[in-house]
């Protein structure tokens, strides 16, 4: 059965104390029911390649005001950060995370480089706003418990930015599992397959702002599909990696393909294949593929299948319709925060994910099976 749907080393970042001082000075409870005024959304930092479509569909939303900061941009010559993608989008700006919070937002969504989320997504929660913030929620283990630890104590929700989580095509899928079309679930491999992420936003191959590369970037998304459609909790982890593809880049500091197989409780075993291996004159960026197999039968998935394909005048042509990920995604943080309710997934799924990650660098490192710890 078959359902198809739609770097910069030398950046310094603000200690956390600093920022969460600042915030907690600038915390004040909303006067206005949130029914009853716009939502204030923060954007903290354009670094993510998604931090621009968020901010253009944010712009988009009724009732949301929408400001952003991003003082680490701007330091290379190659990526259009700053004030000037802010005046580019025609998105309110101000010139430090301090004056950001001091705006007192309601909801804030960290978009900045993997390393930098801790001390962020901190001050956010110290200054009583709710938080999205990007995959990985974190580098480190230690740092996303003390994310989610900042938001519990601050009664603030943390969500972690999954968008292929609300694609029509894993919803489906979600409810034939649920209502047991493919029986007992055996085994799945999936694929997150994109072109690499150099140019405008080369952090994304260095280890230290980024934490990795491609086990990093693309393991996750795959990683939380399944987490959502099984409940399974993931005991196991072997990976291996190489840096074959791309190997002519030198601005490349960290694996580029990577083949990862994790097994749950209960015998559920999956492989996912996690290579930037889109070439860099593909029409599109990559995309996402899960096969579930069961007792009872075969579900596949393909969330951005859906396109009109052609060739122009630039060359080949890739044309995407449906559902925009990105825009349920969002409609989700917002809705919820207007609720007053957690939003899905939280960061305990973020967490989840990551500790996936982290034993499948282990392992891609050692040569051995890894337990999650």
């Amino acid at each position: 059965m078959r359902a198809v749907a739609n770097a910069r080393p030398n950046a310094s970042v603000q200690p956390t104390s600093s920022l969460s001082e600042q915030a907690a000075s600038s915390a004040v409870a909303p006067q206005h029911p949130l029914s009853e005024r716009p939502l204030r959304v923060a954007l903290m930092s354009f670094a993510h390649v998604h931090a621009a479509g968020y901010a253009a569909l944010l712009q988009s939303m009724p009732n949301v005001e929408l400001r952003a900061s991003d003082p680490d941009g701007g330091n290379e010559p190659a990526e259009r950060r700053g004030r000037g993608l802010a005046d580019d989008l025609g998105v309110s700006y101000v010139d430090s995370y301090a004056e950001l919070l001091a705006w007192q937002p309601d909801a804030v969504i960290v978009t900045s480089e993997n390393a930098r989320h801790r001390p962020l997504v901190e001050a956010a929660a110290l200054a009583g706003a709710a938080v999205l913030c990007e995959k990985p929620l974190a580098t480190t283990l230690a740092d996303a418990v003390a994310m989610q630890a900042a938001c519990d104590a601050a009664g603030v929700t943390l969500m972690t930015a999954y968008p292929v989580r609300f694609s029509p095509a894993f919803a489906r899928l979600r409810e034939l599992v649920q209502a047991g079309g493919l029986g007992a679930l055996l085994a799945a491999t999936g694929t997150n397959n994109g072109q690499i992420p150099v140019g405008n936003r080369a952090w994304f191959t260095d280890p230290a702002l980024s934490g990795g590369g491609a086990i990093v970037d693309h393991i996750v998304h795959v990683a939380d599909l399944l987490d959502a459609l099984t409940g399974l909790t993931a005991q196991f982890v072997r990976a291996v990696s190489n840096r074959i593809l791309h190997a002519d880049k030198p601005e490349v500091r960290a694996e580029t393909g990577g083949l990862v197989t994790i097994s749950y409780a209960g015998g559920f075993v999956a492989t996912i294949d996690c290579s930037w291996s889109q070439p860099d004159n593909a029409p599109t960026w990559g995309g996402l593929t899960l096969q579930v197999v069961g007792t009872r039968g075969i579900a596949d998935i393909d969330p951005f299948a859906q396109h009109v394909g052609g060739v122009g005048a630039d060359g080949a042509v890739f044309l995407g319709y449906g559902k925009n990920t990105d825009e349920l995604l969002l409609n989700e943080f917002v809705h919820a925060v207007r609720a007053g309710r957690a939003g899905q997934p939280d960061g305990a799924a973020g967490i989840r994910s990551l500790k996936i990650v982290l034993a499948a660098q282990e392992s891609a490192r050692t040569g051995e099976v890894v337990s999650i710890r």
